[in-house]
């Protein structure tokens, strides 16, 4: 379940640090009762990151598949055997 704390708990550094790292979430801060930032580890974010990466590299090798542009893995390796000398 998302953890949310209002802005002004952002006082106590130390226990928001300490909440970041034993969460696996992201923790939202509202301001005046809307959301209006989100924190979390440099763990969590760099994963995060990660993810987004991965997810943005199949969306872009779909959109090659559904417009043709393929090739043969055969063929494609052998390419790459002989470019290499493998």
């Amino acid at each position: 379940m998302p953890r949310i704390i209002p802005i002004k708990d952002l006082k106590n550094t130390s226990e928001i640090s300490d909440m970041c790292h034993k969460s696996d979430e992201p923790i939202y801060i509202t301001k005046n009762g809307y959301g209006d930032m989100v924190i979390m580890s440099m763990e969590i974010y760099e994963n995060t990151m990660c993810r987004l990466s991965v997810y943005r590299d199949v969306e872009v090798s779909e959109r090659q598949i559904e417009t043709g542009h393929v090739r043969d893995a055969r063929a494609a390796l052998n390419g790459m055997r002989k470019k290499y000398g493998i």
